[in-house]
């Protein structure tokens, strides 16, 4: 089944003392793709700024703006509307454990098979992967990942930061959706299977009522190589389907962050980020 959903995503910072110039970043806009399809998309910004777009290496398109005029707040709102599907069927014919450790995937797939900042190679966690893949073959691999990350993380929110890695969230023992997306990464990248981040937005309701706003949030989750790219989102043990709404995909957050930005001026607080979504078919 479809649906059409509805997103409003608010973020802002305020500042100690007027900021003279800003230069910014944003990726907030959906992504249109094979099972997705981005009707509407706006960003704006307060103070009013004149934006322009472009797709980064990744794919995931940016909105860029800079402000050279005193302000002592900065909110930027994004608005779409997006037609998403229903979770694919996992692949029937996927490669086997020797396929993929083939040379020709390593070449293809080099950046989603190596380390990254957040997703750091463990020796106790290459030695998990290695157990996982000698019981389970590729197409029951990546929920088994999810399982062994769910017995060993507990979400918990503001426990982590952006900047927490897969291995500083497993040793705690608790994180959120980023660090449970970044720990199933590093132990399906030491098997051998490419898998790369996805960030985006989940409705919260499997049964949403249509026209109701509720508050939604910014997600993560992950997808891998069963010789078409298959999304799993580990947090809440199902594959990524008509609730979850693509923005980025990814080595990890580093690539992506919603909003990255430098500037000049005193030091800044944030206003924090609101999500409200909407089914709207």
């Amino acid at each position: 089944m479809s649906w059409q959903i509805r997103i409003e995503h608010s973020t802002g910072h305020r500042y100690a003392s007027p900021v003279l110039s800003s230069y910014n970043e944003v990726r907030i806009i959906p992504q249109t793709a094979a099972a997705q399809l981005t009707l509407e998309a706006t960003v704006r910004t307060e103070p009013a700024a004149q934006t322009y777009r472009y797709w980064d290496y990744w794919g995931t398109q940016v909105t860029a703006f800079d402000l050279h005029t005193p302000h002592t707040e900065l909110v930027v709102t994004g608005r779409s509307i997006v037609q998403t599907a229903s979770a694919p069927e996992r692949p029937r014919d996927v490669p086997t454990w020797s396929a993929l450790a083939e040379d020709r995937i390593a070449d293809e797939f080099v950046e989603y098979l190596r380390p990254s900042a957040s997703t750091p190679e463990h020796a106790e966690l290459v030695d998990a992967a290695r157990e996982l893949a000698a019981t389970h073959d590729p197409r029951e691999f990546v929920p088994a990942v999810g399982a062994w990350v769910r017995e060993r993380l507990t979400y918990r929110p503001g426990t982590t930061g952006v900047h927490t890695s897969a291995v500083e969230a497993w040793q705690k023992g608790e994180g959120v959706c980023q660090d449970f997306a970044h720990l199933a990464l590093v132990l399906m990248r030491a098997a051998g299977m490419p898998a790369r981040y996805v960030s985006g937005y989940q409705h919260p309701s499997a049964s949403a009522e249509v026209g109701e706003t509720v508050a939604g949030q910014s997600h993560a989750w992950v997808e891998g190589w069963l010789g078409e790219w298959w999304g799993f989102d580990p947090t809440n043990d199902v594959p990524a389907g008509e609730q979850h709404v693509v923005v980025a995909r990814s080595r990890d957050y580093n690539d992506v962050p919603p909003v990255r930005g430098v500037f000049s001026g005193g030091a800044s607080t944030s206003l924090g980020v609101t999500v409200s979504v909407t089914r709207l078919a």
